[in-house]
């Protein structure tokens, strides 16, 4: 695969992720009503990611994933995806997977059925009205952000809401990077229910951005677990993961994007760390790695995004919470 310009690495301390949050918050959760209109909006939603499949698997903490065929997955829903020229490039790609021998299962030890999905297919999350219920719960000061306004380079800081403990590249120093890469220890930080804490990869794209990393987000998960996450803005548009069609298109038949990180993984002296690689490819577009030693799980299309580079970095923690005082 062909990369090109500069790429920046980062190892990221350990207690970045397990010590962002050092208070206590009210518990606070926003609630909402939803009209009828939004209700069948929810169910077409619902039916973007629960795609048909041809099996369902479950990972070894029992969490249930879709094998969905691989131009099924939400990401193909996107109207950018209709273009045959890009269609073709996909096509490539699935053929790669085809051919790829049964027993790759890289990450098969994260399923009960210690495999995964079968070559050509890729697991989606399947999710609940309740947890899309959930999501739209989140009000824009709980979405991920980066911490400064890349228009106008003013911190990018709700008071009491949203708070940062990052390094960063310089603000508008006109360079362009085509990768970068972060190593995070997992941990589990303590929140409470209206918290969340990630420990990302932040990538601004033009006035898109991608973020890759370790949550712990009981606000979306209704629980406390360290999980792998994607979010994707571009467009004018967000997603979580595979909840949308406008996330990342997911390229493995046996990692399941957003799954609650086993406890066996956190407590392992070799493997209690992740690594992070985004990079640019000129044929295809942004590609995710991850792991130990890392493996593609996934891509995004460069035409999702406003321009061909990447213009800003962070690393570190982030935290939304409804009433914190500012770290």
């Amino acid at each position: 695969m062909e990369v090109r310009g500069p790429v920046i690495w980062m190892l990221l301390i350990c207690c970045i992720f397990g010590n962002i949050i050092g208070s206590h918050n009210n518990d606070f959760v926003e609630a909402k009503s939803f009209s009828k209109s939004e209700d069948l909006e929810i169910e077409k939603r619902l039916k973007t990611i629960n795609k048909p499949a041809v099996k369902v698997i479950k990972t070894i903490d029992g969490e249930i994933y879709g094998c969905v065929d691989f131009f099924k997955q939400p990401a193909f829903d996107h109207t950018s995806m209709k273009n045959p020229t890009y269609h073709n490039k996909m096509l490539s790609i699935w053929k790669g997977m085809r051919e790829t021998e049964t027993n790759n299962t890289a990450f098969g030890y994260l399923w009960e059925n210690g495999v995964g999905c079968p070559i050509g297919m890729v697991p989606i999350q399947r999710v609940t009205k309740e947890d899309l219920l959930r999501l739209d719960s989140f009000g824009d000061n709980h979405k991920p952000r980066g911490s400064w306004n890349t228009t106008t380079y003013d911190p990018n800081v709700v008071p009491h809401k949203h708070h940062f403990a990052v390094a960063r590249t310089k603000k508008n120093i006109g360079k362009r990077f085509n990768g970068v890469s972060m190593e995070v220890c997992i941990t589990a930080p303590k929140v409470k229910p209206a918290q969340w804490s990630s420990s990302r990869l932040h990538f601004q794209i033009g006035n898109g951005f991608l973020q890759v990393g370790l949550t712990v987000n009981p606000m979306l998960y209704e629980d406390k677990q360290p999980r792998t996450f994607v979010y994707t803005n571009s467009g004018g548009r967000s997603c979580f993961n595979n909840y949308c069609d406008a996330g990342m298109i997911v390229i493995r038949h046996d990692y399941p994007l957003g799954m609650a990180l086993p406890a066996s993984i956190r407590g392992a002296e070799t493997s209690n760390y992740a690594k992070f690689n985004v990079y640019k490819e000129v044929k295809y577009g942004w590609w995710l790695q991850y792991g130990v030693n890392p493996l593609v799980i996934g891509l995004w299309p460069e035409h999702r995004f406003q321009q061909s580079y990447g213009n800003y970095i962070e690393w570190g923690g982030e935290v939304s919470s409804a009433s914190l005082p500012s770290p």
